[in-house]
């Protein structure tokens, strides 16, 4: 597992786009559409993920964002863990969350698709 995002939930893109970059003076690295921004967060290549949740399932709460191997294998070798629900596809591969003794809420993904795709 490697520690890639800071997933914040947001309810408003616009706002919370406007408060990272013009207030807080960072970086925009990336966007997904209209409800996913990335910022730089300077010193570390750690990314700020905003991200405007889709409904109000657990799972889209705001938490650390792990890069691993492949999700669904992670899930197989972790089955004791509490998991949100099932893999899903996203861009670049597959995700999920979890939550941890504390009720905290772990995001995890893969680029398995990425790998599919390649030459």
């Amino acid at each position: 597992m490697e520690l890639t995002f800071i997933y914040q939930s947001v309810t408003d893109l616009p706002a919370a786009l406007a408060f990272y970059r013009d207030v807080l003076g960072l970086d925009e690295a990336w966007r997904e559409g209209e409800g996913t921004v990335a910022f730089e967060l300077p010193g570390t290549s750690v990314q700020l993920m905003l991200d405007v949740r889709p409904d109000s399932d657990k799972r889209w709460s705001s938490g650390p964002f792990f890069a691993v191997k492949d999700v669904q294998a992670f899930m197989k070798e972790h089955p004791d863990i509490h998991w949100l629900g099932e893999a899903f596809d996203m861009p670049g591969g597959k995700s999920t969350s979890f939550v941890d003794p504390s009720g905290n809420v772990v995001h995890i993904f893969d680029q398995s698709a990425e790998a599919e795709t390649s030459p």
